[in-house]
């Protein structure tokens, strides 16, 4: 993806401050990325923005039909992922060391509410991604994005962005999973750190919820798809991985101990044999674990493999990969993990900051 300045009226190092909307789409996890670098690179900050529809005004249409018919479905759609969403790109943030907020509001016109959350929050800076057909100004314009330039009053920066090649969608997956990990241990860290009144959050069942997500996805699903068509494909197009790839490997291996440690910590806790400490020591153990093995990844893997594997792997990445979107694995369990993983992450107020 290229970038594109709009609007600048100050060189770029003057911008401290950065409102970034995010949205469900491939587009908005690729723009997440890019903001993210963007910001370190001017050591800027970032408050990330998502506008939900007014849920509770009348509709009509599919979105009438899904609360009718599906009450709890139609309160994650409309209210439990943006906290799912802008969990996520937090989680982006943090992975580089880039302080962030998050904003979110009820609002039916997007461009009205990215230009008033930026003023809000101070912003000097509105980063966003277009989708829409290309316009006069020889970009992917949407209307929204459009209107957002025409509108703001301030300085705007579009990522520009043409045909996405074979490896963004597979890449965009596994980052959007470690994201979603990632937001998974914040949020329990979070819950442990407000221990001083627990009768606020239901933490006993919650932290078995955090530990059978963990199970379920990353260390169940997640990591044997990354040895089975990522790591071989790029195994048999190249020995410069291998010792990395080896690391990696026994990492899963690793991650399967810590886990079990993990979850047999919690349940000495809430059997009364373990202390909160224990608990956030175990937590904390598993979470420098974790981004630590998911900077390899992300730093020296994926790089690699957008270097040396061919169209053709990639096809058969994307289709492994495509077959479960976190949170999200298809068939009769894709309700209960949405649901899951919108619980877990609603722990954290939506606009606290990273410290």
């Amino acid at each position: 993806m290229s970038t594109e300045s709009l609007r600048h009226q100050e060189p770029p190092a003057m911008y401290r401050h950065l409102l970034v909307p995010v949205d469900g789409t491939d587009l908005s996890t690729e723009t997440v990325s890019n903001a993210v670098e963007f910001a370190r690179s001017l050591g800027a900050r970032i408050t990330f923005f998502h506008a939900q529809p007014n849920h509770a005004a009348p509709l009509s249409g599919e979105a009438e039909v899904v609360r009718l018919t599906s009450p709890a479905e139609f309160l994650y759609a409309y209210e439990g992922r943006a906290r799912e969403l802008l969990a996520k790109a937090e989680s982006a943030a943090r992975a580089l060391g880039v302080p962030c907020a998050s904003m979110t509001t009820v609002n039916d016109s997007p461009y009205r509410a990215i230009i008033a959350a930026a003023r809000e929050a101070g912003c000097d800076l509105i980063y966003m991604a277009s989708h829409g057909r290309r316009s006069s100004l020889g970009m992917m314009l949407g209307s929204q994005t459009l209107k957002v330039l025409v509108n703001a009053g301030m300085p705007v920066l579009v990522a520009a962005t043409s045909n996405p090649p074979a490896t963004s969608q597979a890449i965009g997956i596994i980052r959007d999973e470690h994201r979603s990990l990632a937001a998974v241990l914040h949020a329990w860290l979070h819950l442990l750190g407000s221990d001083e009144d627990p009768r606020d959050v239901p933490r006993n069942g919650l932290m078995r919820a955090m530990v059978h997500y963990i199970k379920a996805f990353p260390v169940a699903l997640h990591h044997p798809k990354e040895e089975e068509y990522l790591f071989r494909k790029l195994r048999e197009r190249t020995s410069q991985c291998n010792a990395e790839l080896d690391e990696l490997e026994r990492q899963h291996a690793r991650d399967h101990q810590l886990v079990d440690e993990l979850a047999e910590t919690v349940e000495r806790h809430l059997a009364g044999r373990a202390d909160v400490a224990a608990v956030k020591e175990a937590v904390s153990r598993y979470a420098l674990f974790i981004w630590e093995h998911m900077g390899r990844e992300e730093g020296v893997i994926l790089p690699a493999a957008q270097r040396f594997l061919t169209p053709a792997d990639w096809d058969e990445i994307n289709a492994a990969f495509s077959e479960n979107c976190d949170p999200r694995f298809g068939g009769d369990t894709d309700a209960e993990f949405r649901r899951l993983f919108s619980r877990i992450v609603n722990v954290v107020p939506a606009r606290a900051l990273d410290e």
